[in-house]
């Protein structure tokens, strides 16, 4: 397999064609005969199908269909997955990056040929419509191309300066044994990347993903399986965060974790890891991705359409469901009432309902969601004025109209605040340096975007403009592996920059080798 200079980005699907159409609405209707099944966990390749109870996947467009229930397991269960992966390990980290890297390059390969089982299983489980799961898909598949590529390049020997009368090597050596803990909201991309760069690099991992997603986990486990990964090298398991999730952060031998989701639970996760344990060796990493309270700035000179149109776009997308949606919008007070009127008008086009019907919306990811969201629409309602939406939309699902709130106050609960849906906060800019001092007060720093057609105001955007994925005059959704690295600043995490260049080096150590001549 040639390096990443030969890699390129899997294409999404349009599904502007009867075919592709026809083709994901098959596949839907496949993996909805297969609804309600019992689905294992795999620790050292083997199955456990009993826990001391069970998960059960909700359809959120249907609460009551089952997608698929797993097994709760115990404290008991991960003693059992770390045993395996520090056996594996002993073995899978001598093993040549090439061999490593081959396994994904033929589970991406699966990926394309089981594409959309795939995205019909997706948009099953958390409601993604079809476009929207095709691109995690899609995703998912450049993840494990480009870093495979990645473990080759980083396997070569690494330059350093030769000392005279020694031979001087520099080279990378995995860590050991991780714990990656993956989101609902891409559950096959983010859960299969976050895997991918951990076990590529010559590590082993227990894998546990969200209660809300464990399908999409259990289908990456499975392709992995079915393309003969070592046993002990992937442990996936489901349980109750309470039950397993501190024991495997905690565990003396769990050498990184690799986390996505809340800040809480991300800060919580980092306060843990940074105690040392009882018989442990070494200062734990954590890879923290934690989310984002984002903005777009549009600016007076803007094309007001265009801004309309890409705001719309980042804030509703998937539900607003994206630690990379829009939710806020910082409109210079020039253009305000234009923009206000517009984007109602916009606003009003997003049909919300069931995802196999490929609404533009489809339901948020849970009743907890839900009620948080709703929520949050009720403090908005008082902190500024409802233009669009405001309740629950009609459906056996969890379904939430589209909700914008127009003058809120920079400092607002609703500009500060993490809500995770489909609300939209839109606040009045006096020019361009006070759209910059509010989109920078906040506590994240994840993505942003600005549409302008200044200059003067792009460049100090790019250099004033507090995030770790900045975009000129196009939305702040939609990042590409290999093309926009991403990660965020401030409790956005740790700026792992997920899709780079750099990624795979959190998952390695540097080893400096010096031998005199004899």
């Amino acid at each position: 397999m040639s390096l990443h200079q030969d890699y390129r980005n899997e294409p999404i699907l349009s599904y502007t064609s009867t075919d592709e159409l026809a083709r994901q609405k098959s596949a839907l209707d496949d993996v909805r005969n297969r609804f309600g099944r019992e689905y294992p966990c795999f620790i050292n390749g083997e199955k456990i199908t009993h826990g001391s109870s069970v998960i059960r996947s909700i359809n959120p467009s249907n609460i009551d269909e089952v997608i698929g229930t797993f097994p709760s397991l115990s404290q008991e269960h991960v003693e059992q997955a770390m045993t395996a992966a520090y056996t594996a390990f002993e073995t899978w980290s001598r093993t040549p990056a090439e061999e490593r890297a081959s396994y994904f390059f033929k589970a991406a390969q699966v990926m394309r040929d089981r594409r959309h089982e795939i995205n019909a299983w997706m948009i099953s489980e958390v409601g993604k419509n079809y476009v929207e799961a095709d691109a995690d898909t899609a995703e998912a598949i450049d993840f494990l191309e480009f870093y495979g590529r990645e473990a080759i390049r980083y396997s070569k020997p690494q330059p350093v300066h030769q000392n005279e009368g020694e031979i001087n090597q520099y080279f990378y050596i995995p860590l050991g044994v991780g714990v990656v803990i993956s989101p609902w909201n891409f559950p096959f991309a983010i859960h299969a990347g976050m895997c991918t760069a951990a076990i590529v690099a010559g590590n082993c991992v227990i894998a546990k993903p969200a209660s809300e997603s464990p399908m999409m986990a259990w289908l990456f486990a499975d392709i992995m399986h079915s393309v003969g990964l070592p046993k002990g090298v992937l442990n996936f398991i489901t349980g109750n965060p309470k039950e397993i999730g501190d024991y495997m952060i905690d565990h003396p031998k769990t050498r990184f974790i690799s986390f996505t989701g809340s800040m809480e639970i991300g800060l919580r996760i980092n306060e843990r890891a940074a105690k040392a344990q009882p018989g442990q060796k070494w200062i734990k990493r954590v890879v923290a991705e934690m989310g984002g309270k984002d903005a777009i700035i549009v600016d007076a000179s803007a094309n007001v359409d265009e801004a309309v149109q890409g705001v719309v776009a980042a804030a509703f997308g998937f539900q607003g469901q994206k630690c990379s949606a829009c939710s806020r919008a910082i409109i210079h007070q020039d253009i305000y009432d234009e923009f206000v009127e517009k984007i109602v008008v916009e606003t009003a086009k997003i049909t919300v309902g069931d995802a196999k019907d490929n609404y533009r919306m489809g339901p948020v990811s849970s009743e907890k969601a839900q009620n948080k969201i709703l929520e949050y629409i009720e403090i908005g309602k008082q902190e500024g004025r409802l233009i669009h939406g405001g309740k629950k939309a009609e459906g056996n699902g969890y379904y939430i109209e589209p909700t914008i709130i127009a003058d809120v106050e920079p400092t607002a609960r609703l500009a500060q605040e993490e809500i995770f849906g489909p609300v939209l906060a839109i606040i009045k800019a006096q020019d361009f340096e006070h759209s910059l001092t509010i989109a920078n007060d906040s506590l994240f720093g994840l993505t942003g975007a600005i549409y302008t057609n200044n200059r003067e105001y792009l460049e100090r955007a790019r250099q004033e403009f507090h995030v770790g994925n900045l975009y000129l005059n196009r939305k702040c959704t939609g990042a590409l592996v290999g093309v926009h690295p991403f990660g965020g600043f401030n409790m956005s995490g740790t700026d792992s920059k997920a899709g780079s260049y750099d990624y795979l080096m959190l998952f390695m150590q540097g080893k400096s080798v010096a031998e005199k001549k004899k």
